[in-house]
């Protein structure tokens, strides 16, 4: 072999070398002469710098000068977070009752406003005002019965209820409180057919036994009508349906109000004006009660407010409003007509259907969002980080 012909392995070293070189400069780096860190002295052995992490600083550094140069440059961002879940399915299951609960939600209410009326006029003898809210409250508990079958598919469910007592599940309370008003309204209704029967004879003495008992039905129907008007918001707020569970404080004092105002919507119906003192300042307490809390359920929640302000909850909310403030003004302008006390009082029937179904269909609505569900649970981890509590 020529002694002035390179080996081949002075020519692989001088190659490895040049790349090494040429690497170094395309990234700013100064060349070193050592092809290998194994022949190096000390201090140079300790400097040395991997190619991957000359590489992933050289990247940095050119990231930083184009989004952190002073005055211009396009600042990184990473894009915003897509609320889905595994194979579009939402994080919580939907309620799967339809309009039927909705209109159990507001016959039950009916129920119980009625015969709070139907004490009313009792009491302070006005027999017309009695007569219609004791025939609406059976009515109403009777469309209840039939609903809420429907939606449990057998009525022997119902009757399986009744097996237990608890009182921590809304649901079982609510069956026993829909137990003892069905009756008791059942009794005070046919109380008022007395007038009708014979006066001599078996049904004589049954017209005249009739009335005392329906005196006494309908006082225990009345006592026990606000659980039967409330209960509803605690079944509903004990889901764990966001924008339900959220509003625990607010749905009962709603569904207070709206009872009330739908059984003074019967007495302004029903009665003459001289009469319908009793439902005119139901009617008052009822939107009292109602405006307040759908105003907060508007308000105070916020993100799992939406709901109960956009599409059909929020037009039904907004509609419901709108009449509970049209009745309330045609019952105390219109005290001695009764065409206007007949128009105050179907406003206020139809603002109590469009409150219960906006409240139901805004549940439902945050429920099939899993945005609802995700940014409230990172909001009330970041609030207990910042307490310095442990967050489960």
């Amino acid at each position: 072999m020529s002694p002035h012909r390179p080996e081949v392995g002075d020519l692989f070293r001088r190659f490895r070398d040049r790349l090494a070189a040429d690497g170094a400069d395309r990234l700013g780096v100064p060349a070193r002469p050592e092809a290998s860190i194994h022949g190096a002295p000390a201090d140079a052995r300790a400097d040395v710098t991997s190619q991957p992490q000359r590489n992933a600083e050289h990247t940095g550094r050119r990231a930083g000068r184009r989004g952190g140069r002073r005055g211009g440059g396009e600042e990184l961002r990473v894009p915003e977070a897509e609320f889905t879940s595994y194979y579009g399915r939402p994080v919580l299951k939907a309620p799967v009752w339809k309009w039927d609960i909705a209109a159990y939600l507001f016959t039950g209410g009916l129920a119980a406003g009625s015969s709070l009326l139907a004490a009313g006029g009792q009491l302070t003898g006005r027999p017309a005002l009695r007569r219609a809210g004791r025939v609406t409250a059976l009515a109403a508990v009777s469309a209840s019965a039939v609903f809420l079958v429907r939606d449990l598919g057998r009525p022997a469910r119902f009757h399986h209820m009744l097996r237990i007592a608890k009182p921590t599940s809304p649901m079982s309370m609510g069956t026993w409180i829909l137990t003892a008003f069905g009756p008791a309204a059942g009794v005070a209704a046919i109380a008022e057919a007395a007038g009708w029967l014979p006066r001599h004879g078996p049904l004589g003495l049954a017209r005249r036994a009739l009335p005392p008992v329906g005196h006494a039905a309908g006082l225990l129907a009345a006592g026990t009508a606000p659980a039967l008007a409330t209960y509803t918001g605690v079944l509903l707020a004990d889901t764990a349906v966001p924008s339900w569970h959220e509003a625990y404080p607010e749905l009962p004092v709603i569904f207070a109000g709206s009872a009330l105002a739908s059984g003074a919507g019967v007495g302004l119906l029903a009665a003459p004006p001289a009469e319908a003192g009793p439902a005119r300042r139901m009617a008052v307490a009822g939107a009292a009660l109602e405006l307040f809390g759908a105003h907060r359920v508007e308000t105070r929640l916020g993100l799992l407010s939406e709901p109960y302000r956009q599409g059909r909850p929020g037009r039904l909310l907004r509609a419901g409003r709108l009449l509970t403030m049209a009745g309330v003004t045609g019952a105390l302008l219109g005290r001695r007509s009764r065409m206007v006390g007949a128009f105050s009082g179907a406003a206020l029937l139809a603002a109590s259907v469009a409150t219960r179904f906006g409240i139901f269909y805004g549940g439902v609505a945050s429920a099939r969002d899993p945005r609802y569900t995700v940014v409230p649970q990172r909001e009330r981890v970041e609030a207990r980080r910042t307490r310095g509590g442990s967050v489960t």
